[in-house]
């Protein structure tokens, strides 16, 4: 085993729940003598660049994780929420940027990369470590089910379940195996992607990355089989290593897009002890006026204290100047409203009483390991299929319903808050799941010894 610190490449998705766990695993990949090359998008960089403000020199520079950009291949203004033009431009462009990037790095620095760890997502960077006689290891953000379900689509296509578009062809859930919860074909993640059609590309593009990773040695997943049993029994070599969680002593966390607002934290401090509804819909959700006049109005007729992240880009008929318009009606008194919270903080806090959640998996992930219940309004791609673990499977949360206008209505936000609070099953089961996820990060944890694995297999 060598003692020169190994180099790793790490290559997230160009997305605020890629970059959040890749840059996770990257610090504690420090923690053991790594030296990390975190490679972002330059779209991407200049986001977390502009966030970090003084704490810049962290990511930059001769830091142990170092920050270095590559264009996508889009214009400035071109719409990224388009994923088929966005991952055509990465997948045009990119490659050959990465393959110079390496070179550059090995001849102006004597740097020498030993392995590159890419996101599903990201899986054609596989092909330039093969290329290069780099160790190559595949880092799903996503649930494993995310991997089993991408996984079965030829499967999917051969028992009609779906066509070679990836439409449903059945309206009846289905199983992939019996330890599976029974899945919707009508919330498969790609039907659900927002700025793209679902069809045959997209299922193409899957079944290729599918191609590329089960030739690859080692696959890590930000989960625990406590989660989804099935799905880990389903994909065999992946190892699980989650769940990823940042140090909540951090002032700024490293890799958001936008600067934390930490005022919210002593607002809490000021809060009865599980009092206080958590809504948080991630880095990509938006709302029409009339859904967001109707979740306005629905936390305050909950009469209860609230914290609600809202970016300024959560309105999807916000004004020119992207400005976010609350109701006229909505007083919002017992409320405090932020654009960007330091959510692991924010869901230790004891004064967190439920988690109104787009089911994201690094917000599912945090909101189970703190033994937080769920309130789960999903958006798009695989939160629905990460909503039916927490309802249906974990049973730790609710689903929200959409009345005969598609709104979830002030009404129906008051009575299914009220209803996960008055549970005690739900509480008592998110309590019990919770001890056992941060179990397998302690010493001797399952996680914890496949991180171990992973180093030690690193250095070899």
């Amino acid at each position: 085993m060598s003692d020169v610190p190994s180099t790793v490449l790490v290559l997230p998705s160009p997305f605020q729940g890629h970059v959040n766990p890749m840059m996770i695993f990257s610090q504690k990949l420090v923690e053991n003598g790594c030296n990390i090359i975190f490679v972002v998008t330059e779209f991407i960089n200049n986001k977390v660049i502009t966030s970090m403000g003084n704490q810049e020199a962290s990511v930059t520079g001769q830091a142990p994780i170092k920050l270095v950009s590559i264009p996508d291949g889009l214009g400035p203004d071109a719409d990224r929420n388009n994923f088929q033009e966005l991952f055509g431009s990465m997948l045009n462009n990119m490659p050959a940027m990465l393959e110079k990037l390496i070179e550059d790095v090995r001849l102006k620095d004597g740097t020498t990369v030993n392995c590159i760890v890419a996101d599903v997502c990201m899986a054609w960077a596989l092909e330039i470590a093969r290329k290069t006689g780099i160790k190559e290891v595949l880092f799903c953000p996503a649930a494993a089910s995310f991997l089993a379900l991408q996984s079965s689509i030829p499967k999917l296509i051969e028992d009609g379940i779906i066509d070679s578009n990836g439409l449903p062809i059945t309206q009846e859930t289905f199983q992939l195996t019996p330890s599976f919860p029974a899945m919707d074909t009508q919330s498969l993640w790609w039907t659900k992607t927002v700025g793209s059609t679902y069809g045959k590309d997209i299922i193409d593009a899957s079944v290729l990355c599918m191609q590329i990773q089960e030739s690859t040695e080692l696959w890590l997943c930000n989960s625990t089989p406590e989660i989804e049993p099935g799905a880990f029994s389903f994909v065999p070599k992946l190892l699980p290593i989650g769940p990823l969680l940042r140090d909540v002593t951090e002032d700024q966390s490293l890799g958001q897009f936008w600067e934390e607002d930490h005022s919210c934290i002593s607002w809490l401090d000021q809060q009865p002890h599980a009092s206080v509804i958590y809504v948080a819909f991630g880095s990509t959700t938006l709302f029409d006026n009339k859904q967001f006049t109707e979740l306005a109005l629905g936390l305050e007729l909950t009469n209860r204290p609230f914290l609600w992240v809202v970016r300024q880009d959560s309105n999807s008929d916000s004004d020119s100047n992207n400005k976010v318009s609350l109701p006229n009606e909505f007083r919002g008194s017992q409320g405090k409203i932020v654009e960007w919270a330091p959510q692991q903080k924010v869901l230790s806090h004891p004064a967190i009483a439920c988690f109104v959640s787009h089911c994201g998996w690094n917000s599912t992930i945090e909101g189970l390991s703190n033994g937080v219940p769920f309130l789960c309004w999903p958006y798009f791609a695989d939160q629905f299929l990460n909503k039916t673990y927490i309802c249906d499977a974990l049973k730790v949360g609710l689903g929200f319903d959409s009345n005969e206008n598609g709104l979830v209505s002030r009404e129906e936000i008051n009575a299914k808050v009220n209803k996960v609070l008055s549970d005690e099953n739900i509480r008592s089961k998110a309590h019990v799941l919770k001890e056992k996820l941060l179990n397998n990060i302690k010493d001797g944890g399952r996680s914890h010894e496949n991180l171990k694995k992973f180093i030690k297999w690193l250095k070899e």
